[in-house]
């Protein structure tokens, strides 16, 4: 695959391309070379944003289409990212270091579904509901109904930028809703060919805008804008209770996906072979930069040594490497500092009495004289009281923690201020889901990991976040409830009244002001 070109990209603001007096430099973190240079937005751009996506909301352009016409569009969306998925990987790729093979099945691959999922959703969402009549305490008819928000801002990290980019657009513009999405500065190519896309496929101009910025910046701007009336984050905890603080001046909705310190419970019974490649999976996926990866593996002390060696042995296969070639396992990390902070961490768990039993520091070697490389690392002998186990390292280091049983692993799990994700691997289902039950966590996977599927709800407990993505009542976190009641008490005539009881009047769908 080649590198993408040098070239400039700029930001989408109601229907047209603008730019900006600086830009950023898009580096490829294999290479280190400039791929790409973008625009940097400012305030005023995002408010620039914010006011075209509450004109068009306003404007019904998009609000006021039925629910099928915008499934129409948002299905040729879903199709568009299916047939441009080579160009989308470039520009997915070239930015964030994942390897070809992982962002054919997971960066990129998993856009077109996740989209269309959503497409096809805001066709049958319950929209409007009828209550039955009420004779009590007057007599009356009543209609739930859910009516779009209005302008809704998503805030996107560098990880997987179109997939969980998608989680917000998709939901927001099923709904009828106005969107602004702020991507990371290191990762926005796919995102804002995803806007042209939505632009090309009929989303009238306005209703889908993209705003490249700092965070400090742009993204806390649209945080506290008075005109947003929901704001969607993924990134960390500590920014998630900043996004919290800002919106809440002006008390607009919130859905925050923060992060996690996913534990694995392997109970003494578990199938070995298929649980040392899961927790080797499930730490290391782009190199464990991913929010629910399975950074805390649980381990009984009847198969802890067993258990160790074997996945060593198997760590040993992990092709580390250059990540346009499709036979790489892994690839470099996003950043310098990124890797800084990785290496910074491998250290405090050694000075905390952890043992590298495999990999720590950087490969050495031809194609790692630049780049930003880790090596895949599992550290023993770690204690849950630890900064390693207790700390969202971001990189590609598992913890293995001894639990003595089934009850000390649930507690040493649940002992973590995150509560995103966790797994469960046992040959005995009715045990693995009694285990599965116990422990705090928005996902929980039984004999698998990294399962993420667009019909079910993602996010987390506690400081993993507040509110759901995915699953058929994502589109609820995008939608105002109102309850419409109509009095029937003022008509005296009794066929009126058997009437409206049997078949109630349909009500006229809500009218933007």
């Amino acid at each position: 695959m080649s590198t993408v070109s040098v070239k400039h990209h700029q930001m989408l603001i109601d229907g047209e391309w603008v730019d900006s007096d600086e830009a950023y430099e898009i580096r490829n973190p294999a290479t280190e070379e400039i791929a790409g240079t973008v625009a940097k937005g400012t305030v005023e751009h995002a408010d620039r944003a914010v006011e075209s996506a509450q004109r068009a909301f306003l404007a019904g352009d998009w609000a006021v289409k039925s629910p099928d016409e915008r499934s129409q569009i948002m299905v040729a969306i879903a199709e568009r990212l299916s047939t441009d998925i080579e160009e989308l990987l470039e520009l997915e790729t070239v930015a964030n270091g994942a390897t070809v093979r992982q962002a054919t099945g997971f960066h990129v691959g998993l856009a077109s579904p996740h989209f269309m999922y959503f497409a096809e959703l805001a066709a049958k969402y319950a929209f409007e509901e009828a209550t039955p009549p009420l004779r009590y305490p007057t007599l009356s008819i009543n209609q739930i109904r859910r009516e779009p928000i209005g302008v809704c801002a998503g805030i996107v990290p560098w990880n997987f930028p179109l997939v969980l980019g998608i989680w917000k657009i998709a939901p927001a513009l099923a709904a009828g809703n106005s969107i602004v999405i702020k991507p990371d500065e290191k990762t926005p190519l796919s995102l804002i060919a995803l806007a042209r896309i939505a632009l090309e496929c009929g989303v009238p101009p306005g209703v889908f805008n993209i705003v490249t910025g700092d965070g400090p910046e742009v993204g806390a701007r649209l945080a506290a804008h008075p005109d947003v009336g929901k704001v969607a984050f993924t990134g960390s905890t500590e920014v998630g209770r900043e996004i919290m603080r800002l919106a809440s001046g002006t008390v607009k909705k919130v859905s925050l996906e923060l992060g996690g310190k996913g534990p694995v419970v392997v109970l003494d019974d578990a199938d070995l072979d298929a649980a040392v490649d899961a927790a080797l999976f499930g730490a290391w996926l782009y190199c464990g930069q991913m929010c629910e990866s399975g950074t805390r593996l649980i381990l009984p002390d009847s198969v802890h040594d067993e258990f160790v060696a074997r996945m060593i042995e198997r760590a040993r296969t992990v092709t580390l490497g250059d990540p346009t070639d499709f036979e790489t396992d892994m690839g470099p990390v996003i950043s310098r500092e990124q890797r800084d902070r990785i290496l910074a961490y491998i250290a405090i768990g050694e000075a905390e009495g952890a043992t590298v039993a495999f990999g720590g520091g950087v490969p050495e070697g031809p194609g790692f004289e630049r780049g930003f490389w880790v090596s895949p690392t599992i550290l023993t002998d770690v204690t849950n009281d630890m900064r390693v186990a207790r700390e969202e390292i971001f990189g590609p280091v598992l913890s293995v923690i001894r639990c003595s049983d089934e009850d000390e692993a649930v507690q040493i799990a649940n002992d973590t201020v995150y509560g995103l994700s966790a797994a469960v691997w046992s040959s005995d289902y009715e045990r693995a889901l009694e285990v599965a039950g116990r422990l705090r966590a928005g996902t929980v996977w039984v004999n698998d990991v990294h399962m993420v599927s667009p019909a079910h709800p993602f996010g987390g407990y506690k400081q993993s976040g507040l509110g759901r993505e995915l699953g058929a009542h994502a589109l609820d976190e995008y939608t105002e409830v109102k309850h419409v009641h109509v009095d029937l008490t003022q008509r005296r005539d009794a066929r009126v009244y058997d009437l409206l009881l049997s078949e109630p009047p349909a009500l006229r769908p809500a009218v933007v002001d």
